[in-house]
């Protein structure tokens, strides 16, 4: 099977088809690929994604310009399809979602203390691609998000080198505002909204922004992604709020700025500055604080092998997500074991994961079928995961993230916030 469209979609017998699938794979569930677009964005065309593709879901919903990674947390887009964000496991010529699976199998899937806490798979990851920048934003705490039902946002970012090989317009990210900054000059560019460019990154301060390093990003902090292609471990939540009235000469709505604010709300211009965490914005040691370089966690030199923690630290005290990223040498086999349930995406290379293929195409058409993405149950991760690189020219290179509390041993980060998660 290599197409989307001949695939049998479930929504009943679930458990059976996955139970089915996890014993042919030694506990790996393959996944098809997962697209999402962004009406208010242009496509950076780093996805692999095949160029005529790139409209797949019509233009009036705007360019693909994000994948997402074993995700079961649905897409917050206006007129978006009934699955869109949700991952679909893949096994003998059928397809049913993630979410089900977890729903059905619980701690089989994501282990018991996830599901016993969260009764869900409550993160997620994806690839971030654009042309230039989006939008001086910030994401809601969890206590401001329950205003409007929903659940807050902290995530990270690493920039995988093989899917950067050009930095496209903007590779600078704005972050937070300069130390000084006063909550009456912020209140001053909402009060400016609808006279052009309000402003708000005149406060602010942008950092380049470098192939194989990232940033943890706690809610409550602006900031403006740059143009690098960026994988995202994050919590399982699309909420937003967007202070920039311009970018690049193109409107942002008002509604993007208090869509995931209380209605009665949307006006008071004193409400919507204090959404933001003043001290973490403000921050003098900012880059030292939620700045990540990749961290050797196993093997180097002559193993064959090296796992480096590439998101790690805390939010708000707690480690909510994880990530790692393996790199296999050319001939060379390694058995990985790891402390909870994981979703991986092959970045380059070619080889097997427990006898499976897995290797990172060229290019994927929309409805296309592929062999990098899987996502490894507890038990599976915990017994170990067999990587083998098969070629005999390039290595194999894995990129996968965990859920809250999988690594207690990970590298830790000094800033730990100021409000509750």
């Amino acid at each position: 099977m290599h197409s989307v469209k001949q695939l049998k979609t479930l929504s009943n017998n679930v458990k059976s088809a996955a139970e089915s699938a996890l014993n042919a794979t030694g506990g790996l569930l393959r996944l098809a690929p997962c697209w999402v677009p962004r009406s208010f964005l242009q496509p950076g065309k780093r996805l692999k994604l095949d160029p005529k593709d790139l409209y797949a879901f019509g233009l009036n919903r705007g360019g693909i310009d994000e994948r997402w990674f074993g995700s079961t947390t649905p897409a917050a887009n206006d007129n978006r399809t009934p699955d869109e964000g949700l991952s679909y496991v893949v096994h003998d010529g059928q397809r049913f979602q993630l979410a089900d699976v977890v729903q059905e199998l619980g701690g089989k899937i994501i282990g018991d203390a996830i599901f016993s806490k969260y009764k869900k798979w409550p993160v997620y990851s994806k690839f971030f691609d654009n042309m230039g920048p989006i939008p001086h934003h910030m994401h809601q705490s969890a206590a401001q998000a329950k205003l409007v039902g929903q659940e807050g946002k902290p995530e990270s970012y690493y920039f995988p080198p093989q899917h950067n090989a050009t930095g496209n317009n903007f590779p600078y990210t704005f972050m937070g505002f300069e130390p000084g900054t006063t909550k009456a000059q912020v209140r001053k560019t909402l009060e400016d909204w609808n006279k052009g460019d309000n402003g708000i990154l005149d406060l602010s301060k942008a950092y380049r922004l470098k192939p194989g390093s990232g940033w943890l990003i706690h809610p409550c902090i602006l900031h403006a992604p740059g143009s690098l292609c960026t994988y995202e471990p994050q919590w399982g939540s699309d909420v937003f709020g967007m202070y920039q009235s311009l970018v690049e000469g193109r409107e942002v709505p008002w509604a993007l700025l208090v869509k995931d604010m209380p209605k009665e709300k949307h006006h008071d211009l004193d409400f919507i500055v204090e959404q933001l965490d003043w001290e973490a914005n403000v921050d003098p040691h900012f880059k030292q604080n939620h700045y990540l370089e990749p961290i050797t966690h196993h093997g180097g030199g002559k193993d064959g092998f090296e796992d480096k923690w590439i998101v790690y630290g805390k939010v708000y005290g707690e480690q909510l997500f994880t990530a790692k990223e393996l790199t296999v040498n050319p001939g060379q086999k390694v058995t990985i074991k790891d402390n909870g349930a994981t979703s991986i995406i092959c970045v380059q290379g070619s080889g097997k994961i427990n006898g499976l293929p897995l290797n990172s195409p060229k290019m994927i058409a929309f409805f296309e079928l592929t062999e990098d993405e899987f996502f490894v149950t507890e038990a599976a991760a915990k017994s170990g995961v067999t990587y083998e690189n098969t070629s005999g020219t390039e290595p194999l290179v894995v990129l996968r993230y965990f859920g809250p509390d999988a690594n207690p041993e990970a590298p830790a980060l000094k800033y730990t916030g100021n409000v509750k998660l």
